[in-house]
């Protein structure tokens, strides 16, 4: 009988997934162009937090980096960062660049809210 050779175990941690949340190429092209103009690359952080006319209302604020628990969502190079309290809300959901006669502005296209306000900034479940 000869030895029976096994390769070096290998173990990896998979990255952790943001629930299914998209940053879609609207919203990082859009980056990229903030991040041209600051002359440095900038991120996008969205939170979801208690108030607003519709129980909660969305937070969206261009970061240089992120804290250590942030969930990093990826797109063309660009990214937008959310953290964990806020991912159960956001499960599912696009962060999305709409350029509209109405205003230029993020907006999240959530498929958990039951109701939004007219901005689109609140929402309820």
């Amino acid at each position: 009988m000869t030895p029976v050779q096994s390769a070096p175990l290998e173990l990896t941690i998979a990255p952790r997934t943001p629930g299914g949340i998209v940053l879609a190429p609207s919203a990082a092209r859009r980056l990229a162009k903030l991040g041209e103009v600051e002359g440095r690359p900038v991120l996008l952080r969205v939170a979801v937090e208690g108030g607003g006319c519709s129980g909660f209302q969305y937070r969206l604020d261009l970061v240089e980096t992120g804290e250590a628990e942030d969930l990093r969502i990826e797109t063309d190079g660009q990214a937008a960062l959310v953290d964990p309290v806020s991912v159960p809300f956001l499960k599912g959901s696009e962060i999305a660049w709409v350029d509209e006669l109405a205003g230029a502005q993020f907006v999240i296209r959530n498929p958990n809210a039951a109701t939004s306000c007219g901005c689109g900034v609140s929402f309820s479940i």
